[in-house]
Order: structure tokens, then C-alpha cells, then sequence
């Protein structure tokens, strides 16, 4: 009988230590007991998923942790959310990762919008794609504050009839670039520019004028519409503005059979990790009650990956919540998704293994999202490898600090995959 392979990802979860928590990590203070017989009775390491000068986030980190070497293989993140929604983009179309978010006079105050619901994200969506859509761009609702925008190069390469309806600006009439300029256009996630004027990272460069045009539009769009005002009314931040980021086309990747000759699924609530799978050849196995953040079904999650293991070999489950506890400075949420991701996830599936004769598992986030920063770093993360073939190192416990004492490292995080499916050392 094969191996099967387990990959969990909680999103975010590594972080740094703090003086609310005598300088330990939410990792090292949470319980954990599952991660930290896994680190007695396997291996644990580091893995640096996002490369020097590459801006760290989950497209760039995971698709590293899957074994692709991220400065041959990225293209943007919004071509792969695209893939996602079963979009295939065209050589003249490129795809922008579209938040809606909060702007406070001339402050970014929340990426989210308050997390808004699926249902309303929707409606202001399809407003803003019914005024500032066209042949030539398209707004598309995702889940929750995670939409797109597609746009075709024409509009920045020629006098387009387009340009004039929609922008109605004299700047905009001698738009004329090189082909390429589009994707050589500077934008910023919203993330990393919590409480920051928001004008100081619109996007720059080259043809960025009419992405900064689009912003400006949606904000006064947006900023009246029922559903901001009755937000506004019950407390919550309102969705009234839109952010583009993350653009670029479609990848062309090696499917992860031809390099691992392993088929699989992919377990996630967040489009990005969705569309990834698609390009990889991986099955998505979508899961009822799924959301992306707190209260995503952990439960629904392990029961997807063990039946999806009967039929196939390899599993991922990503899991958002930590991520999104980083972003939001909040403590004692990441330290409950980083407890509820062990009991309710790890624990089911480590419970469940036991009827695969040959089974082995990978925990790892993909990335930190520090509290004190509420933002991505590039610094390695911790990993633990367990199961059959696997050779224990002699740690007591999974955490930051513990990981970093380990010879095990990967500087280049895209060689780990191979290790864990082989281990066979680099």
C-alpha cells in the first residue's frame, strides 16, 4: 500500500514573542498536545518559504512549500484567485485581487471591511461592476472582502472608447505604453498598511494612473451605498472602497504529478489556495461551513482530508484563522485558532490515520503574521515531519524557538516538499 501524505497549513501561525505573554509566542503558549507529540516522535525544522526582496504572503509562501521555486514560477496573486472562480484568463487579460476595505477620512483603517458577509460583498460588487465594469474590466464577488478585477491590456495601450466612458479624464487619452508596463505597476496588500494615509500607497508607476482612477471612483461609489450606512448604524466598519492588488497573468506550472507523481486535493476556504490547486492538477475538495476565519469548520476539514486520503495519496489543509488573528493584533484569538487548529483539526486526523497502513503528516505555517506588526515577514517557520520512515530529533515540544535549535533547515523552502515526500536529505 502507498504512503499517504498529510500537509496542514495554519496559515500565519509563527510569530514572535511578546511582553503580554512573558515573551513567548501564542504558539508557545497555546496547548497544543497533539503538535507537541508530533515534535517528540517525529522531526522538526525550519523552512524559508518566501525568498530575499519577494513580498511575503500565502501565494508566494505556499506555492514554495509545495515545491516551486516562487522567483521561476509567481506571476501574481489574483491570476491564481481567478483560477478559483473557474476564470481562465487570456495572454491579454490580467487578473487584480480586489479587497474592500475601510478608509477613515485618509486612512486604511481595516482590509477587510469589517469582514463583511458574502451576501452583501455581492451586492457592492456588482454595483461597482455595473459602473465601473466594461467589455474591457470586470468586477467578480469572491468570499467575503477577497474579489477581482480583470482587466485587458488594451485599456492601457491604446485610446480606447473605454478609458473616455469610464475615467472621462484628459490624463487618460494619451495612454500609450509598453506592453508589459501593467505588471511592472507597484501596488501595495492592504494589509500592510493598517492606519497609514491610504494616498501614499496608491499604485505607482507606469499606467497606474487609471488603476488610482478606478480607487478614487469606487470610494465615491461606495461610500453612501444602504449597505455602508446600515453597517455603519450597527457598529461594524464599513466596506467603501476597493483595493487592487496582487495583479498579474496566469502561471504556467509543471502539475504536482509530474513532479512528486502524487494526486491529490486541496482542503481551503480562501480562493488563492483554491486557484493554486487548480493550476497543480490538484483536486479542490470544497467543505460546508468553510469561512476563512475563526469559525471555520475544523471538524468538516479532517473529515474531508481523511476521505479524501481512500482515494488518493496526498491531502492539504490550509486553515486561515491564525492569519487572520495576526492581522488583527488580536492575542487571544490567535491563541484560540492556534488550539482550536490542534484539537479539533490535527487531533481528528492523527485519530483517523490509523486505518492507512503507511501514512505520514507535515505541519507548517507558510508564513508568520506577527501580532506586533499585523502583517506578513519573510523569516523561516517552524515544521514538523511525522510518521512512517521518519526519523524523531529529539525535541519535546513545536514551536518558533524550539524549530530554530533544529540542524534541520531549509533555506530554500522549496526544497522541503521533496524531503517530505522522499526524505531523502538535500
Amino acid at each position: 500500500m502507498k504512503t499517504k501524505f498529510v500537509v496542514l497549513i495554519p496559515d500565519g501561525m509563527a510569530d514572535y514573542p511578546l511582553k503580554a505573554l512573558n515573551s513567548k509566542t501564542p504558539l508557545e503558549v497555546a496547548k497544543t498536545p497533539n503538535l507537541d507529540k508530533l515534535a517528540r516522535e517525529g522531526q522538526i525544522g525550519t523552512s524559508k518559504n518566501v525568498p530575499a526582496r519577494m513580498t511575503p504572503g500565502s501565494d508566494v509562501a505556499t506555492l514554495s512549500l509545495l515545491g516551486y521555486n516562487p522567483v521561476k514560477y509567481y506571476s501574481g496573486r489574483g491570476p491564481l484567485e481567478a483560477a478559483s472562480h473557474g476564470i481562465k484568463l487570456s495572454d491579454e487579460e490580467l487578473a487584480f485581487r480586489c479587497n474592500l476595505v475601510t478608509v477613515d477620512h485618509e486612512f486604511l483603517t481595516d482590509y477587510s471591511g469589517g469582514h463583511i458577509q458574502d451576501q452583501e460583498a455581492q451586492i457592492l460588487i456588482k454595483m461597482i461592476n455595473k459602473n465601473l465594469g466594461s467589455k474591457d474590466i470586470r468586477f467578480y464577488p469572491g468570499v467575503s472582502y477577497r474579489n477581482l478585477m480583470i482587466i485587458k491590456r488594451r485599456v492601457f495601450e491604446e485610446d480606447s472608447p473605454n478609458q473616455e466612458r469610464l475615467l472621462k479624464d484628459k490624463i487618460f487619452k494619451k495612454i500609450k505604453k509598453e506592453k508589459n508596463a501593467i505588471e511592472k505597476i507597484k501596488c501595495y496588500p492592504p494589509h500592510d498598511i493598517l492606519n497609514q494615509p491610504y494616498k501614499e500607497f496608491l499604485p505607482q508607476g507606469e499606467n497606474a494612473a487609471i488603476i488610482r482612477k478606478i480607487t478614487e471612483r469606487s470610494r465615491e461609489l461606495l461610500e453612501n451605498h444602504d449597505i455602508n450606512r446600515v453597517r455603519i448604524d450597527l457598529g461594524e466598519n464599513p466596506a467603501n472602497m476597493i483595493w487592487l492588488w496582487g495583479q498579474g497573468q496566469a502561471p504556467k506550472l509543471p502539475s504536482f504529478w509530474e513532479k512528486y507523481s502524487l494526486r491529490g486535493g486541496v482542503i481551503s476556504a480562501v480562493d488563492l489556495i483554491k486557484g493554486l490547486a487548480k493550476f497543480l492538477g490538484l483536486k479542490v475538495i470544497n467543505v460546508p461551513g468553510a469561512t476563512g476565519y475563526y469559525n471555520t469548520n475544523y471538524e468538516g476539514k479532517a473529515e474531508a482530508a481523511l476521505n479524501g486520503l481512500v482515494k488518493t495519496d496526498f491531502v492539504l489543509v490550509h486553515v486561515e484563522a491564525p492569519d487572520e488573528a495576526g492581522h488583527n493584533g488580536d492575542i487571544v484569538a490567535k491563541i484560540k485558532t492556534i488550539e482550536d487548529f490542534d484539537r479539533r483539526l490535527l487531533g481528528k486526523i492523527l485519530a483517523g490515520l490509523g486505518k492507512f497502513r503507511h501514512s505520514r503528516i507535515m505541519v507548517l505555517p507558510d508564513h508568520p503574521t506577527p501580532i506586533a506588526l499585523r502583517t506578513h515577514t519573510r523569516d523561516a517557520v517552524p515544521f514538523v515531519i511525522w510518521g512512517d520512515g521518519v526519523k524523531k530529533n529529539n525535541f519535546q515540544a513545536f514551536s518558533e524557538r524550539q524549530a530554530h535549535l533544529s540542524r534541520i533547515r531549509f533555506n530554500k523552502g522549496y526544497n522541503l516538499m521533496s524531503y517530505f515526500v522522499t526524505l531523502k536529505r538535500r
